[in-house]
């Protein structure tokens, strides 16, 4: 799977310069100037979701020609499935409304197709302002030190839904690994369900390292910490977590395939996406403005601020990924991820 991301560069620059040679205009100031321009959040308030859309709706819009308003507006439901089925069938088409979508699309598409109603391809991707492993992390009380140890403990997890990579990730660990360990869904967004943990009602959560670091970073600190984080999944080791193991480095080697489709969702990271269906000049004039906002040392500064990394990629880049990573994800691996996660339902 790595060698798909690789790929995917190179062959994104040669399909950002067919659409620079094919399209001669982009949508003009008149097309956005007056009008209020709407990103829907997948979570409820207080997640990385709504922390990167909140600073995307302050700064994108100095970017975009007119400088429109943009508000915000929170659709938690079916761990983001439900934003991202709205956005896809509902959703007007205009240019005027885009959606922080889930960084694990793809894998939701492939796994749950009856109940994800989109087609990640055809979304128009914009562009992500940043890369996501998702961490395990464990209260320390748990009498959990390494994720081994939950081979004799079970272990309670919060999470908001069956299509929350807070869901995903920690059934396919257990799985590959024999672990022991049940998730408890329902709970709204990251903060409610790191608010569980604080609270007693979980052990468990699995976020990607930044809504950890920017919520309850004091939680890690000290000879004895509250929580500590005992595995990521992802492409690449996080930088701030090189002594957390990678699950591809636990499993067999006949697992890693598996492992290597769900960690697909890292390289989305966070970032906008309109729905299918808008008008190429306006999707090459908003690419071309989530370009430039991630280039805005303000924007990178508020980000800084926040506690949130920069880590940008173009709109060609994650749509290629996008692309690649549906191809080649093969009905076996597709279907076994999902036995393990879900069991006989998906």
């Amino acid at each position: 799977m790595y060698s798909i991301f690789k790929r995917a560069l190179p062959l994104a620059v040669v399909a950002a310069a067919g659409i620079a040679a094919g399209q001669a205009i982009a949508a003009d100031a008149s097309y956005f100037a007056g009008k209020t321009l709407k990103i829907v959040i997948p979570y409820g308030p207080g997640g990385t979701y709504d922390k990167y859309g909140s600073t995307f709706s302050k700064h994108l819009r100095n970017h975009i020609p007119g400088k429109p308003n943009i508000i915000l507006q929170h659709m938690p439901g079916a761990g983001g499935a439900k934003a991202m089925n709205f956005t896809y069938n509902i959703m007007a088409r205009n240019g005027h409304n885009m959606v922080v979508p889930l960084d694990n699309s793809v894998v939701n598409q492939l796994m749950r197709p009856k109940k994800m109603k989109y087609k990640t391809d055809k979304f128009n991707w914009l562009g992500s302002s940043n890369q996501t492993n998702v961490v395990m992390v464990v209260r320390s009380d748990s009498g959990i030190n390494t994720v081994q140890d939950m081979k004799n403990i079970e272990i309670i997890g919060a999470t908001s839904g069956k299509s929350s990579s807070g869901f995903i990730n920690p059934k396919i660990t257990w799985g590959l690994l024999g672990l022991k360990g049940r998730m408890v869904t329902g709970y709204k967004g990251s903060s409610r369900s790191i608010l569980a943990m604080e609270q007693g009602e979980a052990q468990m959560a699995a976020f990607n390292w930044l809504a950890w670091d920017s919520k309850v970073p004091h939680w890690f600190k000290g000879d004895k910490p509250f929580a500590r984080a005992v595995l990521q999944v992802g492409v690449f080791k996080d930088p701030a977590l090189p002594d957390v193991p990678m699950l591809t480095e636990l499993v067999k080697p006949a697992d890693k395939a598996v492992v290597d489709f769900i960690a697909s969702a890292g390289p989305l990271g966070r970032g906008l996406t309109l729905p299918p269906g808008v008008r190429k000049d306006v999707i090459a004039t908003m690419r071309k403005a989530y370009d430039g906002m991630n280039a805005d040392p303000a924007f990178a500064a508020e980000l800084k601020k926040k506690r949130l990394r920069l880590i940008a990629s173009r709109g060609v880049t994650i749509q290629k990924i996008v692309e690649d990573a549906i191809k080649s994800a093969t009905p076996e691996v597709v279907d076994r991820a999902r036995k393990i996660i879900f069991g006989g339902s998906s």
